[in-house]
Parts: structure tokens; sequence; C-alpha cells
């Protein structure tokens, strides 16, 4: 892949663990990796972990939400959530390609086909502009240049303004999303007959990604999957 040749090719470049701060070639190296990044068996709709050989969780099949896969690379816990906040809120965006590296190390590990096209959740446009990226489209772009597949940010847009989703108890973040998005009225066309990846940083009860692929799903997309950096475990996203 020719985004894993390019992270190959500045490997020769020092680097400061994020986690440990030992110096080596990666943002967060091999060690850190391995002690923080577990192979979990995990619910293949919605990504929580669950016991060895269980292929849904029990609120999957009793209650499964509009999207069909969730491909999560860790658990959002040390030292991932420290991670993805300092990437998120306050412009770390060195650490990028460690954060796409676990997604693509967890996609190749599914056996699944490459996606068809990558969609971001997106940012409304003050939000945007308050923090200068889009750390979805981040991750994005650099798993499209990684899979060689097709990505783009603005078929699906962020109409309303919300409040953040970590501010909110758990039972009002679906209500605090909802009509937040909007196919580019233009380009519903494209969407038809389409399975769309949609790509975020953590998925903690799934209201945001729930609702984004109810509007894809009714702009005529056949299927709607997601990935995700990290999944909060479900004691904590309940």
């Amino acid at each position: 892949m020719l985004f894993s040749r390019l992270l190959d090719a500045v490997a020769t470049t020092p680097s400061q663990c994020a986690v440990c701060h030992d110096w080596g070639t990666q943002r967060v190296c091999a060690v850190c990796v391995a002690r923080f990044a577990p192979v979990l068996p995990r619910c293949r709709r919605c990504a929580i972990e669950v016991p060895a050989a269980t292929g849904l969780c029990g609120a999957c099949i009793t209650d499964p939400p509009p999207f069909e896969r969730t491909l999560a690379a860790v658990d959002y816990a040390h030292p991932w959530d420290g991670l993805i906040t300092q990437f998120k809120f306050h412009s770390a965006l060195d650490l990028a390609p460690a954060l796409t590296r676990q997604l693509l190390d967890s996609f190749r590990r599914s056996g699944e086909p490459p996606p068809a096209l990558l969609i971001p959740i997106p940012l409304s446009a003050a939000r945007l502009r308050e923090r200068g990226y889009n750390q979805a489209w981040e991750l994005t772009r650099r798993l499209a240049l990684a899979l060689n597949c097709p990505a783009d940010a603005s078929l699906l847009l962020r109409v309303k303004d919300t409040p953040h989703q970590l501010a909110l108890a758990p039972d009002k973040r679906a209500g605090n999303v909802h009509a937040a998005f909007a196919v580019e009225p233009r380009r519903r066309g494209e969407l038809a007959g389409a399975t769309v990846t949609l790509v975020d940083d953590v998925m903690t009860t799934g209201a945001t990604v729930a609702e984004a692929a109810r509007v894809l799903l009714r702009a005529g997309a056949l299927q709607v999957h997601v990935w995700v950096v990290a999944r909060t475990p479900r004691s904590d996203a309940v």
C-alpha cells in the first residue's frame, strides 16, 4: 500500500513515543502498541467487546443500529483516550499517522474487502473554524491513500452546530445530533446503491454515527459501515 510505503520511508526518522517517551521511529512505539492495543473479540455490528466466538452483542440482536458493521482499533481507554484528546482538541496532528496505523492494522486483520467509499463525520462550519481541521478527515484521507480508495469530505454535511457529545449524558446524545446531518442535495444520486464507510475518531453510544447512517440510507445508500479508532467500553457508554 502506498501509505504504508510512505510510513516506512520515514521510519528511520527518530521520534519520541507519545506514550512512554522512549526514542524510536514511531510516534507510538511497537512496545506500547503491543501493551495497550490488544486484539479483542468485538461485536461485528457495534464493535463492543464480546466473548470469543460471539458475532453480535445482545443489544445489536434486539435493537440493531442502522449501520451494518463497525471496525474499532482499540478501546477508548489509557493511553488512547489521552492521545485522541490531544489529536482532536489540541492540534496534535503528528499523532494522525499513528492512529491511522491502528485502524489499518485492524482492517487487515479483519479480512474484509477494502471500503468502496470513505466519508468522514463532518464538523459544523463554526466548529471547523474554531478547531482549524476535522480530525475525522485527517484520518480518512490517510486511510484512503493507504487503501487506494475514494474519500469524500463534502458529500455528507453537518447542518446543525451541536454541543460536544462528551458534555452530555448518554441518554441525551441521540437527541443532540437529531437532524444534524444532510447529504449535499446536488449529489444525492451518487449514493444510490452505494456501500459507504463512515470514519470517526471515537464511538461512544453510537448516536452520532447512527444519525449519519440514517441520513445516508435515506439518500439511497445500500449499506453503511463505520470505522473508528476507539470504542468506548459498554459500561462507560451507557
